[in-house]
């Protein structure tokens, strides 16, 4: 693809519906499967797909996101002519700069994007977990010749109402947009992933801010207008494995779903890798009195307690007679001695003291960032 398409990766939400772990981070940074954060999906289908620039559009609580992501070196996009390149609100003469909505965040990055010059631009989400090949997205949106083409999986039709659901006529070129409908016409739901030729979109973005017309959101505006001015806008079909880890047991779930040998994402496929900027870590250490089943033990762990159906990320310490069942353990946890975690996610280095028992069973329980449950050490 060279540089003909650029990737804006729309990485700024709080994430409210997960609740203590994003606090202190943003969604596309909080951990996942050990050693990811959720944003390394978007990143490596971009490396994978030869996109060669990026730009990665933060907001809220950017600090840790920024330092994850650097200058793209552990997705290989530190080349000549190639980055990946943080963009935040900014202050300007003509006041601040705050993004109001996803597409009013392409508005206000516009300087950014005509300095790379594409003629395409590919608009992600940082928040779902999945691979895809975008350069077949591409292909397709030139062979449709398409000023704008939606990436759709197909739902059960009792859970579409939860959805943007794209209505096609048989060429799947689209004739109705949907937002969470009680009665669904269709199973088509929107990715949240849109190719779009730049120049049009440009061209809308800045008449609608000149005539003082709302074009902030792709979904409430963008997508809509396109359609009312009768633009060629089709859907491009993704049948593999995708999760909105919006929730915490979406996440939990997700987080459980990997641990298969054989899980649907296919994380062991060398030829489509998931790249992460990775701590460097001393090998993990099972002691005599642990035990491990069908679980993932990352670099850095020393374990001396029960570990059963769990995902332990890295430098987590979990003592002699700690139990941990059907659970996600951040990097930099520490779970005492005695303690039982069942069915839960613990955050980036909390501490569950000695004997606290966590219990999950009936709603995914949750510790979060730095928490500490249970009576802190005497010293």
């Amino acid at each position: 693809m060279k540089n003909e398409m650029l990737a804006l990766i729309l990485a700024g939400g709080q994430g409210t519906r997960l609740g203590k772990l994003t606090q202190n981070i943003a969604k596309p940074a909080v951990q996942f499967g050990g050693r990811y954060r959720i944003i390394d999906f978007a990143l490596s289908n971009c490396a994978n797909s030869g996109i060669k620039n990026v730009g990665v559009i933060t907001q809220y609580q950017p600090l840790i996101l920024n330092s994850h992501i650097g200058n793209g070196s552990s997705w290989g996009l530190d080349g000549i002519d190639t980055g990946a390149t943080i963009l935040q609100p900014y202050s300007a003469k003509e006041g601040n700069r705050w993004f109001l909505g996803t597409s009013h965040a392409i508005y206000q990055n516009m300087d950014y994007i005509d300095s790379i010059n594409p003629k395409y631009v590919l608009i992600l989400s940082g928040d779902h977990i999945y691979k895809m090949d975008y350069d077949d997205m591409l292909r397709q949106h030139k062979d449709k010749h398409a000023s704008l083409t939606v990436a759709v999986i197909d739902v059960p039709l009792e859970e579409a109402s939860r959805f943007g659901i794209m209505n096609t006529d048989a060429n799947d070129r689209i004739v109705e947009f949907e937002e969470k409908p009680k009665h669904p016409k269709s199973r088509h739901a929107s990715m949240g992933i849109y190719i779009f030729d730049w120049q049009k979109l440009k061209t809308m973005l800045v008449n609608a801010e000149k005539n003082e017309v709302d074009m902030s959101d792709f979904g409430k505006n963008v997508i809509p207008a396109y359609l009312e001015h009768g633009e060629p806008v089709y859907t491009y079909h993704f049948h593999g494995y995708w999760k909105d880890v919006g929730t915490i047991e979406s996440l939990w779930e997700a987080n459980m779903e990997y641990i298969e040998v054989d899980n649907a994402l296919n994380s062991r496929d060398r030829s489509w890798k998931i790249y992460s900027k990775n701590v460097i870590a001393p090998p993990n250490f099972i002691s005599d009195e642990a035990t491990v089943n069908d679980s993932l033990v990352v670099d850095g762990c020393f374990v001396s307690g029960e570990i059963e159906h769990s995902i332990l990320s890295t430098n987590v310490k979990v003592e002699e007679g700690a139990v941990i069942k059907d659970s996600f353990v951040m990097s930099g946890a520490t779970v005492k001695a005695g303690a039982h975690v069942t069915r839960a996610i613990v955050g980036e280095g909390a501490t569950i003291g000695e004997n606290v028992v966590i219990d999950g069973s009936e709603e995914v329980a949750v510790v979060g960032y730095n928490e500490v449950v249970g009576a802190p050490d005497e010293d």
